[in-house]
């Protein structure tokens, strides 16, 4: 009794947090999406035990199995960017889950490293819709002032994935088989196929009926609500960059042109690099943590889980609160929150991460890596919201499409790269946790320099968010 009042006070509060039931179910259909993807990530780095032995693979050969799959999605989502600026995009997004979960089940099938190979790559392909798809629905369902709070909800699914991979994919893999794992994410996405058409539906492009805060069922959000970085932009009087205004119909122009586009605003550069050196850190954690863990401190299986409970809740706290916070300071009047907020995160993650690594306490990493998880999160939903910012909403699908192969290649060299320096900084012991903590060390490098990449692009964020105003006014 206690536990079903719990879980529907639960709801409510997430209900009004969100802004009503229309928006609670959109944001979390949308939070299942990455939830999924994310969650055949987890169970392959939780599963990673089980597949070394029972594929006999090396830790790279373990890590090119997430590589190869963000590589092909890297490659796919050009063309999936295309379709996402021109069709109905909750149909293609139900496509695309149909063929993943195929592959999912197919790779359950594989006796081998090299036939299990290319389940992973037709998985990759198929996980390339959620990039673009997702940024062009959160834009045109959910207003600008509010975007990096929405953001925080539904990225938290990306996070909740990953702990039902770890959690329940390795449970399973351990209990069963790592088969059965598979499998089971492969049913999943049949159900989710099922609820996307159901509860998902269309938005106007361009958000000109949004579905603002308070909407009653059946009702339809406001047209234009408040703005509070419009609002900044003019009392600064900040203008518009002439030159990169749109003056064509950007349905008529090729990807090549929009490539060229998009790459010549200078913060959206900014954002894709930085995005991509931060999931870079991401991917090769998420592969090796359990790993790593088990290897570190000899971890009973029971203690490894909750210690990922733990940790996980500390980045769920953090993405919510990412996105909550860069919003206030927005309306608070500080239009580079969105930069500031993700950049000190960044710095903050890698401080606590070295001490976290180097330890051999349980009781000492615990606090530092539920710490280091929080920031790390946070920074997300600030930098997800900024690119819509600086963005014409009628390229949001191509120009989430490009930024996404840069992301994507970063996801697929980092578990490579991270498995490559673990073992050749492993002194020959394959299963030691010395070599990952070496290249966790490592790699904290570029984690870093996203920070300082981030607060360079302040000085051109309000002329871009401009520019990309005036460019859907025309």
């Amino acid at each position: 009794m206690i536990m079903r009042w719990w879980g529907e006070a639960g709801k409510r509060w997430i209900i009004q947090a969100v802004g009503g039931p229309a928006r609670f179910r959109v944001i979390a259909v949308l939070a299942c999406v990455l939830a999924l993807d994310s969650a055949d990530k987890g169970t392959v780095g939780a599963a990673g035990p089980e597949l070394k032995r029972s594929l006999h693979l090396s830790n790279t050969e373990l890590g090119s199995l997430t590589a190869v799959s963000s590589a092909m999605g890297g490659l796919a989502s050009i063309p999936v960017g295309m379709l996402t600026d021109r069709v109905r995009r909750t149909g293609l997004l139900a496509a695309s889950i149909a063929v993943w979960s195929v592959a999912t089940v197919a790779g359950g099938f594989a006796g081998s490293y090299t036939s299990l190979l290319p389940a992973r790559l037709v998985l990759g392909a198929a996980t390339a819709t959620a990039g673009p798809t997702l940024a062009s629905l959160i834009g045109d369902y959910f207003p600008s002032a509010e975007r990096a709070r929405i953001y925080g909800f539904i990225l938290s699914g990306e996070l909740l994935g990953a702990g039902v991979g770890l959690l329940a994919g390795g449970n399973i893999a351990r209990l069963l088989t790592w088969r059965s794992a598979f499998w089971l994410l492969g049913l999943l996405g049949v159900a989710l196929i099922v609820v996307i058409r159901r509860e998902l539906p269309e938005p106007a492009r361009g958000g000109h009926r949004r579905l603002s805060s308070g909407v009653r069922e059946g009702e339809a959000g406001d047209a234009r609500p408040p703005d509070p970085a419009r609002s900044a932009l003019r009392d600064r009087q900040v203008a518009p960059e002439p030159t990169r205004v749109l003056r064509r119909d950007p349905a008529r122009m090729s990807i090549w042109e929009v490539t060229r586009y998009i790459l010549a605003i200078p913060t959206n550069v900014v954002l894709i690099v930085a995005s991509a050196m931060g999931y870079f850190f991401y991917a090769g954690l998420r592969t090796f943590s359990v790993v790593f863990v088990e290897r570190q401190y000899h971890l009973a299986q029971g203690t490894l889980s909750g210690l990922v409970v733990i940790v996980g809740a500390g980045a769920l706290a953090g993405t919510l609160a990412g996105g909550r916070i860069a919003d206030r300071l927005i309306r608070r009047g500080h239009l580079d929150a969105r930069l500031t907020v993700p950049a000190l995160a960044f710095l903050i993650s890698a401080g606590l991460f070295v001490p976290a690594l180097l330890t051999t306490s349980v009781a000492i990493a615990l606090p530092l890596f539920l710490l280091a998880a929080a920031a790390l999160a946070a920074s997300n939903p600030p930098v997800d919201a900024a690119r819509l910012d600086v963005v014409p909403f009628r390229l949001w699908g191509r120009a989430e499409s490009v930024r996404t192969v840069l992301r994507m290649a970063a996801e697929s060299v980092a578990p490579v790269t991270f498995g490559f320096l673990a073992d050749l900084l492993s002194a020959g012991r394959a299963f030691s946790a010395t070599g990952l903590r070496s290249a966790f060390l490592i790699t904290l490098v570029p984690l870093v320099a996203s920070a300082g990449i981030l607060l360079l692009g302040r000085r051109t964020y309000p002329h871009d968010v401009a520019t990309a105003q005036a460019s859907d006014e025309r």
